[in-house]
């Protein structure tokens, strides 16, 4: 159904990718994975004829899809052909509500009222819009707009869709209803699906193949099982396999719960530590009592209390539309609170302003753009470090901790959504005000990168700033964080360390104490501290 040969693309006489060759076939499920800025997005654009027709670059070789060669198909019949999912939905709508964006394509297409109909209410049932429908698409959370986006490409039925990081402002039910409803679309009406994804747990165990972008240009084609340990990192069920020496590697909980039962025995005379909180002096610098906010005549948080002290890292976790990029946003002062009070270190956020609010509270949104003003990565770079009063060339030293290929003179706009997250990142951090709000900071990060944010986190809670970070990854609250608060419909429904909040939680659980379950350990790391503490007696 798609078909590579020999394609090569340029950006400004600097490759992305070159002699690309591989076939797809019509009716799979592929992954597409690689290293942030690796070229996923791109070769997805190429499929769809964004590359080079609207975003430039220069490209060589042919893409076949369908037999046919992409050049001699027109807009219109692309459009039909091919369906895409982008990284940021807000980039892609078109309409002001939700009902009324997944039936522009349909109108567009020329189908009947009563047939454009049929197909919006299948596509809402598919994707349990129904409480949204009719909601304006500005007052949804990211993970809200993200499943709109997906039932809007869905809506036209094409034979190819395209995905880029569908599900990572999804939870981790709505993420695993997509991929299953994604997956019985591939079964039963044989459409092609390309997704690229970073949060490979999620997906691998739907597809039929992976196409792996490796950082020197080249690709990998294989079934999953086979292609999991030529991951830079492989995926935590292939690590706990090893550390129970299976050869296979298994890609559900389900079957690696058959293949470690030696470690889980072996696990049984330890007990999992608690996460140490580093720092010496503590006192509580964040203190919320009794807020309520009010947005659009509904009440989105509600009654809400909480502390939090020095050198603590808490995650805000919850289903899409919970609440919890209100809630940073009302703890940074965007949002006036109907009832209660907010405080840092005595201090209403709405009072600063300045230099004096950078210093005090800051936060890298979800939407990296909104921190972003300059037209250069440089210039932004600049404009941070004068802005935070640190020596020039420190924003840039600490963007180059992240990812590695960004060009100085790139506009941030056409950065992937990876190295537009790790560019707000660094221009946040070189402030290092003393509360950091984290608006789904692994968003498209690779496994190198997120690693150094843990690291980054963790060396500035040890120093005494506190963070607080609204997430979806599982995984990045099982490493990092000391309490854990969950959000249900606005309100606190859970609230304590987070081991005991996350292995109490069939949503929120953690892949390594699903697998090991009924003993609570969070994380691989965790597990290998204590083997080796067994080794060393």
């Amino acid at each position: 159904m798609i078909r590579f040969s020999n394609v090569s693309l340029w950006y400004q006489d600097e490759p992305v990718f070159a002699q690309l060759s591989f076939d797809l076939a019509e009716g799979e499920l592929v992954v597409l994975a690689g290293p942030t800025g690796s070229g996923k997005s791109s070769l997805l654009q190429i499929i769809n004829g964004l590359v080079p027709e609207f975003s430039g670059g220069r490209l060589a070789g042919h893409v076949f899809l369908g037999g046919i060669d992409r050049q001699e198909i027109d807009l219109e019949q692309r459009v039909k052909l091919i369906g895409t999912v982008q990284q940021s939905p807000l980039d892609g709508f078109v309409a002001d509500n939700v009902e009324d964006e997944i039936a522009f394509g349909l109108e567009t297409a020329g189908m009947t009222n009563d047939a454009m109909r049929q197909r919006v209410e299948e596509v809402i049932d598919m994707l349990s819009l129904h409480d949204i429908r009719n909601r304006p698409l500005r007052t949804l959370s990211g993970g809200q707009q993200q499943r709109v986006a997906i039932a809007s490409a869905l809506a036209l039925q094409p034979r190819i869709l395209l995905m880029d990081e569908p599900t990572s402002a999804l939870d981790p039910t709505a993420a695993d209803e997509v991929f299953s409803t994604i997956h019985r679309l591939v079964h039963d009406l044989g459409i092609t699906v390309v997704v690229a994804e970073h949060r490979l747990e999620r997906v691998l165990h739907f597809a039929d193949r992976v196409l792996l972008l490796q950082s020197d240009g080249k690709v990998v084609v294989d079934t999953p099982e086979r292609i999991v340990r030529k991951f830079p990192t492989p995926p935590i069920l292939t690590q706990l396999a090893d550390l129970a020496g299976a050869k296979k590697s298994p890609l559900t909980v389900r079957e690696a719960r058959k293949l470690v039962e030696p470690l889980t025995h072996a696990l049984k005379q330890f007990t999992p530590t608690q996460r140490f909180i580093s720092t010496a002096h503590q006192h509580d610098v964040l203190k919320v009592n009794g807020v309520t906010v009010m947005r659009d005549g509904l009440k989105v948080l509600r009654d809400l209390n909480f502390t939090a002290t020095t050198g603590t890292i808490t995650a805000v976790m919850g289903r899409n539309g919970a609440g919890k990029s209100t809630f940073l946003h009302t703890l940074m002062g965007d949002h006036q609170a109907a009832s209660g009070t907010i405080a840092i270190n005595g201090q209403d956020p709405r009072h600063l302003s300045g230099r004096e609010l950078l210093s005090t509270v800051s936060i890298v949104p979800q939407q990296p753009l909104d921190l972003l003003m300059s037209a250069r990565v440089s210039e932004e770079c600049k404009t941070s470090d004068a802005l935070h009063q640190s020596p020039l060339g420190t924003t840039w030293n600490v963007l180059n901790e992240f990812v590695h290929d960004i060009k100085p003179d790139q506009h941030p706009r056409d950065l992937s959504e990876g190295q537009r997250l790790a560019l707000a990142l660094a221009v946040t951090l070189t402030g290092e005000p003393e509360v950091l709000l984290l608006d789904e900071p692994t968003r498209g990060l690779d496994s190198a990168a997120k690693k150094h944010l843990v690291d980054v986190l963790q060396s500035a809670a040890a120093r005494g700033q506190t963070i607080i970070l609204a997430t979806h990854d599982v995984e990045l609250a099982a490493e990092i964080a000391h309490k854990v608060v969950i959000l249900g419909d606005g309100e606190i429904v859970a609230h304590g360390d987070a081991a005991e909040v996350l292995t109490a939680s069939n949503m929120f659980a953690p892949i390594t104490s699903k697998v090991l379950a009924p003993q609570t350990w969070l994380t691989v790391a965790d597990v290998h501290t204590a083997l080796n503490a067994r080794d060393s007696k």
